[in-house]
C-alpha cells in the first residue's frame, strides 16, 4: 500500500501573548496508508484532536508540511482550498450535538455536502440522504426531523452519514464514541469498520481507549504532551509495549473480566501531565517516568526505530 497523508515535522503553537507558548502538537512526522486505520491514543491534553484538526487544515500550521498523495498542502487554506479537500478528507467530530446546526433538519444537515460538491438535483440529495440514513442504522422518515430529537449514538451516526456522503478518501475520527454509552460505542465502532471495508476508507481514529483503539485499528500511535512516543502494529502495541508511557497507559487499562479486574492491583500514571505552556528541555515524560534516567531530564529523546523491528518506533533513552 501506497502513503495517502503525510504530516512531516508538523507543529502547531498557541500565542497567549507575554511570551507564552502553548506546544499543542510538535513535530509531528506520521505516515498514513491507504486504507489503513491509524489509532491515535494518549491522556486527555496530549494534542491528539489538535493534531488531527491541524491535519486537515482545519487550524494553521505554525511549522511543518501535509502532503496527500504526494502532494504538499498548502500551510493555509483559503476557501478555495476547503472546497477542494472536503471532497477528498472528512471529519467526524468527538460532540455530535454541538457539530451539529440545531437549525437545520438531519436531511439539510446530511445533504449540505452534496449541494456543494455536486450538481445533483434536490431529489437526487433527499434520495441519496435517504439511503446514507438507512445505512447508517436510522430511517428515512427521520430526514425532517432536528438533532435535538434524537439520542447521542443517533446524533453520531447523523454525523458519520453526513461526513461519508461525498465519499471522501480520508477521514478524521476526533473521539466519536467518547460522549456515548458503552453498548452505543460498539456499535458505532462496528458501523466504521463495515464503511471503512465497503469504502475502501483511510482513517485516523483518535481515542483515549486503548482497547477500543487496538481493536479497531491496524497501526497504533501513541501521543504525550504534543509528541510521538511510540508506533507500531497495533497488538504489538498494546501487548508488548516499549515506551514507559505506553506501559502505564496499557497497565490502567480496565481488564473486560469484572473477577479479574476486581482483584487486579490498580495500576495509575502518579503526577499531573505537565503544562503545555513553554515546555522545558528533556524528555517530556521525566517528570512522571519510573524508568526516568539522567540524560531524560536534559536531552529530548528522538523517534527511532527498533534495531529487531523496523515497523516499531520508540521516542526513549532506554532504546537509544
Amino acid at each position: 500500500m501506497s502513503v495517502l497523508i503525510e504530516s512531516r515535522g508538523l507543529t502547531k503553537h498557541f500565542d497567549l501573548g507575554n511570551r507564552q507558548i502553548v506546544h499543542a502538537v510538535d513535530d509531528m512526522s506520521l505516515a498514513i496508508q491507504e486504507q489503513e486505520i491509524l489509532g491515535l491514543v494518549g491522556e486527555s491534553g496530549s494534542g491528539k484532536s489538535t493534531y488531527g484538526k491541524t491535519l486537515l487544515g482545519l487550524l494553521d500550521k505554525t511549522r511543518g508540511e501535509v502532503s496527500y498523495k504526494g502532494k504538499i498542502l498548502p500551510a493555509r487554506y483559503n476557501s478555495q482550498d476547503f472546497y477542494q479537500q472536503s471532497k477528498k478528507m472528512q471529519m467526524i467530530f468527538q460532540d455530535p450535538y454541538s457539530s451539529l446546526n440545531p437549525r437545520m433538519t438531519i436531511g439539510e444537515v446530511i445533504g449540505e455536502g452534496l449541494k456543494l460538491h455536486s450538481e445533483d438535483s434536490d431529489a437526487s440529495i433527499r434520495d441519496q440522504v435517504a439511503t446514507w440514513l438507512e445505512r447508517v442504522g436510522l430511517h428515512a422518515d427521520h430526514m425532517s426531523r432536528y438533532p435535538h430529537e434524537f439520542s447521542g449514538g443517533q446524533r453520531q451516526r447523523v454525523g458519520v452519514a453526513r461526513a461519508l456522503i461525498v465519499e471522501p478518501e480520508f477521514v478524521v475520527c476526533d473521539e466519536p464514541i467518547s460522549a456515548l454509552d458503552v453498548s452505543v460505542q460498539a456499535q458505532v465502532v462496528n458501523l466504521l469498520g463495515e464503511l471503512k471495508a465497503s469504502l475502501g476508507l483511510t482513517l485516523l481514529f483518535i481515542a483515549h481507549d486503548l482497547s477500543m483503539v487496538r481493536y479497531v485499528s491496524d497501526r497504533m500511535a501513541v501521543m504525550y504532551l504534543g509528541s510521538l512516543v511510540e508506533t507500531g502494529p497495533s497488538d504489538e502495541v498494546f501487548f508488548r509495549p516499549k515506551h514507559p508511557y505506553t506501559e502505564l497507559l496499557v497497565q490502567s487499562n480496565p481488564e473486560p473480566d469484572p473477577d479479574t479486574e476486581r482483584h487486579r492491583e490498580p495500576v495509575s500514571i502518579t503526577g499531573e501531565i505537565p503544562s503545555p505552556v513553554n515546555i522545558k528541555p528533556g524528555c517530556r515524560f521525566a517528570g512522571r517516568c519510573p524508568k526516568v534516567m539522567d540524560i531524560c531530564r536534559n536531552t529530548s529523546p528522538q523517534l527511532i526505530a527498533l534495531e529487531n523491528d523496523v515497523q516499531r518506533h520508540v521516542a526513549c533513552h532506554l532504546y537509544s
